[in-house]
């Protein structure tokens, strides 16, 4: 009995003492979460914490997006003339000028149509020849009386077909001169080959099996989805014609290929809230295929008033993106912020005010209202970047 009345005991000033403990404490814990707080009771630690100010600065705005390239054109080689493939005359995956011939399909019947052709005009040209001159003789003959006037017109009529046939030869001649030219498929324009898709010898019909593919590299569109909010932005580097586009491929090092905003789509995906615009860049090198994955950045403007802060001080929660600040007497102040385009280390924000001392380092070991002992660091610099002033989509 007398352990229970201990126990029981014990449990009472226990339960007393931490009720005392949070009576005591709530003013101070309450104060720490609105941000105020007091001055550190002496002796108490104080997180000493490197602090830099804000940086005002003119920064480029860019609108940055994920993009596909795409090639202006596109052709799928075919034979207009059937026959056997006789040769190819480039090799897989080469380059082409325009012109240049790629394939000869088997000439021979077409060289042989052509001549045909060719031999009857000869044919339709003698028989005119006769027939004029008979015409010229039966005149002489109908006006002294000695031809009657339906042989005359016989004569004529035979004059009037033999020219027509003659007509008709012509026709059949430029035709088969087009299909001798059919069986020779040159490249319509500058391009890259793809891989062949008839060997050698394969009977090719007309508009049947495809031959190879075509497509041009230099220059090439690179097609990107901006967000309804970015129309404005968007129409207005468009309407200028400036070359205000930079194409980055992530993982390259060379420098960005540079083009200009040459389409924007004249409706809004109501599903995605996005539409569809387009850049044409130089590609001389080829070092863009279709299809590939790249990013562009489009240069939209500039910001002569940016407040910047480093990067590293930017913090993340639930609420949003944060920067810790140095509040009145030296206490942690934790202010929402609004991101905007960066500069090397340095990212622009909107939230905060030019007189602000921002909280470099130490930055898990405080939370709002922590007392903090401010260690000026060094303003930061802003460093070149194929990135300078990119804006995340």
């Amino acid at each position: 009995m007398r352990v229970w009345k201990a126990v029981v005991l014990g449990l009472v000033l226990l339960g007393g003492g931490t009720a005392y403990y949070f009576r005591q404490d709530v003013p101070k814990l309450i104060a720490e979460i609105d941000g105020k707080g007091a001055a550190p009771p002496p002796g108490a630690f104080v997180m000493p914490v490197p602090v830099t100010p804000v940086v005002k600065r003119a920064v480029s705005i860019y609108l940055d997006y994920s993009a596909r390239t795409e090639s202006i054109n596109d052709i799928t080689l075919q034979a207009r003339v059937a026959g056997y493939v006789q040769q190819q005359h480039v090799a897989d995956g080469s380059d082409v000028k325009t012109g240049e011939l790629l394939y000869t399909i088997d000439p021979r019947d077409y060289q042989a149509a052509l001549d045909r052709a060719k031999a009857e005009k000869q044919r339709d040209v003698a028989a005119r020849d006769y027939a004029s001159s008979n015409l010229e003789r039966g005149t002489e003959l109908t006006k002294s009386g000695w031809l009657a006037k339906d042989t005359f017109d016989q004569r004529s009529s035979s004059l009037r077909q033999t020219e027509a046939g003659i007509s008709i030869d012509d026709a059949a001649i430029r035709t088969a001169e087009l299909n001798l030219e059919y069986t020779q498929i040159r490249a319509p324009f500058d391009g890259r080959l793809g891989k062949n898709q008839a060997s050698i010898g394969t009977l090719i019909s007309i508009a049947g099996a495809p031959l190879n593919t075509l497509v041009q590299l230099d220059p090439i569109y690179v097609t990107f989805n901006p967000a309804e909010s970015d129309l404005a932005a968007i129409e207005k580097v468009h309407k200028s014609g400036a070359i205000a586009a930079e194409i980055l491929v992530p993982g390259d090092s060379k420098p960005p290929h540079k083009g200009t905003i040459t389409f924007v789509d004249n409706a809004v995906d109501r599903l995605t809230g996005t539409l569809t615009a387009r850049a044409t860049i130089a590609n001389a090198d080829r070092g863009l295929l279709p299809g590939q994955y790249v990013r562009i950045h489009v240069h939209a403007g500039e910001n002569p008033n940016a407040l910047m802060v480093p990067q590293t001080a930017i913090g993340s929660s639930q609420l949003g993106k944060y920067v810790y600040v140095v509040g009145d007497k030296n206490i942690a102040q934790q202010k929402l912020v609004t991101l905007g385009p960066t500069d090397g280390d340095l990212v622009s924000v909107v939230g905060l005010e030019e007189k602000d001392l921002i909280i470099t380092g130490n930055l898990q070991k405080i939370g709002p209202g922590s007392p903090v002992q401010p260690i000026t660091a060094p303003p930061p610099q802003a460093k070149a970047s194929l990135q300078t002033g990119s804006l995340a989509n």
